[in-house]
């Protein structure tokens, strides 16, 4: 069996974020894992007359970030570490997974399909293609479900 030590959780607030927040919480507690919870804040770029591109102020304030990583608190887990850093999102979650040593990458997926996907792209599509580790990416409340239950589910991708 493989030993989880490190789970990074990548988040943007978002209600699917939740989701694969409560689930990376369940996963850090059943493995001892010390937990990961990182914001990354987009580095906004202006383009220039010559062609190129240089980073503009970054809206939100740090201390807001901050607080909502604070105010996320994950019940039972006893080694919680928060970090908000500035760039390009992809990047900096890659480069964190690298930085901690992450073991598994949990996070929440927007599940925007077609035109939305091509034009926004999709940080976790990014993040699964190019991850160190296995990545599973959650769009759904992860539901705990009795004995008498179906087994009508929830999709949770893994890479790995």
């Amino acid at each position: 069996m493989t030993r989880i030590r490190t789970i990074l959780h990548p988040t943007d607030f978002s209600e699917r974020a939740g989701y694969a927040f409560e689930l990376a919480c369940s996963l850090a507690r059943d493995y001892n894992a010390r937990l990961v919870l990182v914001y990354v804040r987009e580095s906004p770029m202006m383009p220039t007359l010559e062609g190129g591109c240089l980073p503009m102020a970054v809206p939100e304030p740090a201390e807001i970030c901050r607080a909502q990583l604070d105010a996320q608190v994950p019940e039972g887990v006893k080694n919680v570490q928060r970090e908000v850093l500035v760039g390009d999102t992809t990047s900096e979650i890659l480069w964190m997974a690298e930085e901690t040593s992450t073991d598994l990458i949990v996070m929440g997926t927007h599940g925007r399909g077609g035109l939305g996907r091509l034009v926004m792209g999709s940080v976790a599509e990014q993040v699964r293609r190019r991850s160190p580790c296995p990545v599973v990416t959650v769009n759904q409340p992860v539901l705990e479900r009795s004995s008498a239950s179906t087994s009508e589910g929830r999709t949770v991708a893994v890479k790995g």
